[in-house]
C-alpha cells in the first residue's frame, strides 16, 4: 500500500506587483540549467508537450533515461490534433506514464516545464476544462500504481530534449517511439544533459518564471513504498 509523503516548503514573502518584479529582475542574470540525471535504479521521463500558432495544432514527446545518462532509453513524440497548451502538456505526460506500465519501470522521476501542469498533479486540483480534468484523473490514477514516483518542474532548458521531440512530432503523421537509439536531431542535447552543460535560460521567459514562483509555495509530493529507500532529491 502506498504512503502518501507531504514536503511541503514555503517562504513567506510580502507580497508585490508582479509588473514590480518583472522589471526588478531585468537587472539579474538567468541561472544556468543542467538536466539533473536520477540515482541508481531509478527511470527518468521529460516530457512536454506543444501547441503551436492560433490555430492551436498541438503535439506531445518525451524521453526516458536513467542513471548512465548516456543511455537512451526510449523516446516517443506524436501530433494529437487541435488543442490547448496545458491538454498538450497533461496528454504528453499521460502518454510517458503508459509507456511506463508498459515497461515495467518501478522507480521514475516524472519531469516537465510547466509550472501549472506539476501543481495540478501534485495538489490534485481540480481544473474547469473537462478534457483537461479528465487527463488529470486518468495521471492521477496511474501514478499510485508505480512503486515510487517524483514529480518535479524545471525551466525549459533543462527539458530541451522532450521539447525537440514535441516539435519533431509536427511533421510526423503517427505516433512514433525510438527504442534505444535516439533519432540524430537530439543526439547534441542528450550529450550536453549527460556532461551536465548549464544552459542560461531564456531572458524574458525566465523573469515570468520567476513572479510566477513569487506567488506560489514550493510544494512536492512524493507517492512512495514505506519499505523502498526515499526517492532521490530534484
Amino acid at each position: 500500500m502506498l504512503s502518501f509523503t507531504n514536503i511541503l516548503r514555503c517562504q513567506r514573502r510580502i507580497i508585490e506587483s508582479p509588473v514590480r518584479i518583472f522589471i526588478r529582475n531585468l537587472h539579474r542574470d538567468p541561472i544556468p540549467v543542467a538536466w539533473e540525471k536520477p540515482q541508481i535504479g531509478w527511470t527518468k521521463l521529460n516530457f512536454d508537450g506543444s501547441c503551436k500558432d492560433s490555430a492551436g495544432k498541438a503535439s506531445i514527446g518525451g524521453v526516458f533515461r536513467n542513471y548512465e545518462a548516456f543511455l537512451f532509453l526510449l523516446g516517443y513524440a506524436e501530433s494529437i490534433g487541435r488543442t490547448t497548451s496545458m491538454i498538450s502538456e497533461l496528454a504528453a505526460l499521460r502518454r510517458g506514464l503508459e509507456l511506463v506500465l508498459e515497461n515495467g519501470w518501478g522507480n521514475v522521476w516524472l519531469e516537465g516545464d510547466s509550472k501549472s501542469l506539476v501543481d495540478i498533479i501534485l495538489t490534485r486540483k481540480l481544473v474547469r476544462c473537462k478534457e483537461a480534468q479528465r487527463q488529470v484523473s486518468y495521471i492521477n490514477l496511474i501514478i499510485p500504481e508505480l512503486k515510487n514516483c517524483l514529480v518535479t518542474h524545471v525551466f525549459r532548458e533543462g527539458n530541451r530534449a522532450a521539447d525537440k521531440l514535441a516539435r519533431i512530432a509536427y511533421q510526423l503523421q503517427k505516433p512514433k517511439i525510438w527504442r534505444h537509439i535516439p533519432p540524430d536531431t537530439i543526439l547534441q542535447i542528450l550529450h550536453e544533459n549527460a556532461e551536465a552543460v548549464l544552459v542560461k535560460p531564456n531572458f524574458v521567459s525566465f523573469s515570468f518564471d520567476i513572479c510566477k514562483k513569487h506567488f506560489e509555495s514550493e510544494v512536492k509530493y512524493i507517492y512512495t513504498n514505506d519499505n523502498d529507500p526515499q526517492p532521490p532529491s530534484p
